[in-house]
């Protein structure tokens, strides 16, 4: 069985965790703490980054991204739909969600890894100003939740769930639209909702 080598507090950890059970991929679940550098997680991915899945034949897969294109291609299209446009929209929405959690996660990294005189401002701003033009383009059009979902919404349901995580009562106010997006991803989803970050 597949190793996934994660962290439940990771939003793209996430994401692929939501794509394997959604796709009917069993993985076996391997939690790491990257700041522990543990040889398993060096050894299959020399970043020494998270989520990492690592296959029966020893070979490694890095980058939830390519992850999901992975489990899509296993799964014969469980993650991504085969229409060309319709795929193009899953997949912009998987990198907007994925971009957003990047600048949340420099900004968490901001101020854990440097003393307090020395967390620069105007690099924290500059990343809550990307975050809150994403997050305000998807809460004036709110991506569908037919009963067929994509990689895009996992994506987002799990970068929405980082932000609630790392940032509550911050990223919600005058997003209600997005707000409910989740609760109702939740309540269509609730056998992806353990794998939300927390």
């Amino acid at each position: 069985m597949p190793r996934l080598l994660y962290a439940a507090t990771s939003p793209y950890s996430s994401k692929v965790r939501m794509a394997a059970l959604y796709a009917g991929i069993a993985v076996d679940l391997v939690p790491v703490k990257t700041e522990d550098k543990p040889a398993e997680l060096i050894g299959a991915n020399p970043l020494g980054k998270i989520p990492t899945l690592v296959l029966d034949d020893g070979r490694s897969i890095h980058d939830s991204r390519a992850i999901t294109q992975h489990l899509n291609r296993v799964s014969k299209n469980a993650l991504f739909p085969r229409n060309p446009d319709k795929r193009l929209e899953a997949e912009v929405l998987e990198a907007l969600a994925d971009g957003i959690c990047d600048c949340a996660l420099s900004m968490v990294y901001e101020r854990r890894t440097r003393p307090e005189d020395m967390v620069y401002q105007p690099w924290l701003d500059r990343q809550w100003a990307k975050i809150t033009g994403a997050l305000d383009l998807l809460n004036a059009n709110p991506p569908k939740l037919p009963k067929k979902i994509t990689a895009g919404q996992m994506a987002l349901r799990a970068c929405l769930g980082y932000l609630s995580l790392r940032f509550a009562g911050k990223w919600e106010k005058g997003r209600s639209r997005l707000v409910r997006w989740a609760a109702r991803f939740d309540e269509k989803f609730p056998e992806l909702k353990p794998c939300v970050p927390g």
